[in-house]
């Protein structure tokens, strides 16, 4: 693995990782907070009670940075992992009208901490693309 590679998936690797690590036994109060949130994006997860939420939130995370931080995970699959997780946060983010400008683009200020979520897609998509890319060796001519 090439150390840009390598960069590309530490970083948020780590960074998820500790999240999903912090979520463990996360409160009904809170984990109710943050599934009403992410309900705007991924209306789906209104079918869950806070606990299960709670508990899906926080081992989705956990699998997503291991999947980043394991080197032997193929990195399109670990890119994947990213790009499906950022997308849901994505989806929060232009879902909310208070999060952007009129324009429905630009963040607003309530909105600048969930933008950058679009950088960890941007991430999941290069790893995608660098993952898939074959490198052959030239072979000599005789």
């Amino acid at each position: 693995m090439q150390i840009s590679t390598a960069l590309l998936r530490a970083v948020p690797g780590a960074f998820i990782l500790n999240s999903g690590i912090g979520k463990l036994g996360i409160d009904e109060e809170s984990a109710a907070g943050l599934q009403q949130m992410a309900a705007n994006g991924v209306p789906m997860v209104e079918n869950m009670t806070p606990a299960q939420f709670g508990k899906f939130l926080s081992y989705g995370e956990i699998a997503v940075g291991a999947s980043l931080l394991l080197p032997f995970v193929p990195t399109r699959i670990a890119g994947a992992a990213l790009t499906t997780f950022a997308s849901g946060l994505v989806s929060n983010y232009f879902s909310i009208e208070s999060m952007t400008e009129d324009d429905g683009i630009r963040p607003s200020q309530d909105g600048i901490p969930v933008a950058k979520d679009t950088w960890l897609a941007a991430i999941g998509i290069s790893l995608m693309l660098i993952g898939g890319s074959k490198k052959t060796k030239k072979t000599k001519k005789k």
